[in-house]
């Protein structure tokens, strides 16, 4: 059933225009680093080619580096925006211990109600504010393994240029682990992927 024009927004457009920029940054990010990785593995397993994009290394890097301009652009201005409009301390904090438990047990029953879109619970909260920090982290990763040379400091910082690969491939996964529950729990309310297509 389709929500009269009249109902109240519930993500402005700015928010929408975020949100699926960032996921097919993310998407084309991930595939074409699972590419690279597997040029140069740090643990003993590889990627399957079927999963990755570029189909070699060359074409990996530069779906890579193209995106990572997209990726950074778009999550700074989400930041600064959250940040002095101070949507980020009113929509994402505090994050209750007891309801974040009482969250994940109902998630796992399947009983995550989630009737006003407009707030988020606590599960929700704590994966946001998780993926901004694991963003924050991908990027000060990504330019140590880019530019090594020219972020000395940022390089110790983050234990070296072997320790930033390591990092940056743990924030992936934490990424692609944040992407496999933001979809389970989406589609368990599917009215929240309407709400972030249309903003009603």
């Amino acid at each position: 059933m389709m929500e009269p024009e009249d109902s109240p927004v519930i993500h402005a457009i700015w928010i929408r225009v975020y949100h699926w920029v960032n996921a097919i940054a993310i998407l084309i990010m991930t595939l074409s680093g699972w590419r690279i990785y597997n040029a140069s593995p740090l643990w003993d397993f590889r990627i399957p080619s079927d999963w990755t994009l570029g189909g070699w290394l060359g074409g990996a890097l530069q779906w890579h580096f193209a995106f990572m301009w997209v990726l950074v652009a778009n999550t700074a201005a989400y930041l600064l925006v959250n940040i002095f409009s101070g949507r980020l301390w009113s929509r994402f904090f505090p994050i209750s211990p007891a309801e974040f438990m009482g969250n994940v047990k109902a998630v796992l029953t399947g009983r995550l109600a989630h009737t006003d879109l407009a707030r988020y619970n606590a599960v929700q909260r704590f994966a946001y504010v998780f993926v901004m920090v694991d963003l924050i982290l991908i990027v000060l990763s990504g330019l140590v393994m880019w530019k090594s040379v020219q972020f000395p400091v940022l390089r110790e910082l983050l234990g070296g240029y072997e320790t930033a690969r390591r990092i940056h491939f743990v924030c992936m996964a934490g990424l692609v682990a944040f992407f496999v529950v933001h979809v389970s729990m989406a589609l368990m309310v599917p009215k929240t992927i309407m709400a972030m297509v249309r903003g009603r």
